[in-house]
């Protein structure tokens, strides 16, 4: 086989296994996701469960399974965050959804998705805001829009979730990432409703937790379950903050792991230094 053909497997072979995986490794589904956020509680934790979607998914299968979540987490401390294109921006959807978390105690948290789905989703939660003023956001600091939606959400009733972002910025992305990330926690220190710092890297989380505690404002720390957390929890326990742990579910959340972990290698040695306790490079 020569070099070209055989780099056009190996790339092939990269990109279909996540999804042929995914069909042989059992889904997460809203039972055990539910029991995961009830071991949570009993450790003195919130949860942030999310639903992802499989290939053929539509509306009303991702309605069903929030409905599922619902009736078995009436009284904990759990927010549904929820991607708001595959429901198509449906207003009369996401206000259903919005309903079904406020009858059984819930909140509702919209995801971030690629820079073209924003201004939808922005708009989506400041609609749900009148009537359901816990709908919160997550705001990616690699998006320099962020920082206008953080002004503009600033004294609104909306928590906000802080991620780096998975999609780059189509203007460009920022030479530092950190400075990013921090500039924008200083955008919403001080506001009165809460903020997430959604990081696995301790430095980071160190200092963004700190900056929103000398302003006053209700602040957590969030881990997505099933990458390094030791370090950036014993950050948040130094602070006195508390930490919630987010849990995807669903037969779309097998294959996007992988996904992500075959473009990602040096996880690996991430999973390491947070075993150790050593510090980032």
């Amino acid at each position: 086989m020569r070099g070209g053909a055989a780099w056009r497997l190996l790339r092939d072979t990269r990109y279909a296994l996540p999804a042929a995986l995914g069909r042989v490794i059992p889904a997460p589904d809203a039972p055990q996701a539910v029991a995961i956020a009830r071991q949570q509680a009993r450790a003195g934790s919130a949860t942030t469960i999310g639903y992802f979607e499989g290939t053929g998914g539509d509306p009303s299968s991702i309605m069903a399974a929030y409905a599922r979540v619902a009736q078995r987490a009436r009284g904990l401390d759990l927010s549904l965050s929820v991607k708001a294109p595959p429901l198509r921006f449906d207003p009369v959807s996401l206000r259903e959804l919005a309903q079904i978390a406020r009858q059984s105690g819930l909140s509702l948290v919209f995801d971030a998705h690629g820079p073209q789905d924003a201004d939808g989703t922005l708009a989506a939660v400041e609609r749900l805001l009148p009537d359901f003023p816990d709908t919160g956001i997550v705001l990616p600091a690699r998006w320099q829009r962020s920082q206008a939606d953080a002004v503009r959400l600033r004294d609104s009733s909306a928590p906000v979730r802080i991620v780096r972002g998975e999609w780059s910025d189509p203007a460009g992305d920022p030479l530092d990432p950190d400075a990013a990330y921090l500039t924008l926690v200083e955008a919403l220190a001080g506001r009165v409703a809460p903020v997430a710092i959604a990081t696995h890297r301790p430095a980071l989380a160190d200092r963004a937790l700190a900056l929103l505690r000398d302003a006053g404002t209700p602040c957590s720390l969030e881990q997505l379950r099933g990458l390094p957390g030791r370090r950036c929890r014993k950050v948040a326990r130094g602070q006195g903050v508390p930490v919630r742990l987010y849990v995807p579910f669903g037969p779309g959340w097998i294959p996007y792991a992988l996904d992500r972990a075959l473009a990602r290698p040096y996880l690996l040695a991430w999973m390491w230094r947070d075993w150790t306790g050593r510090a980032d490079p």
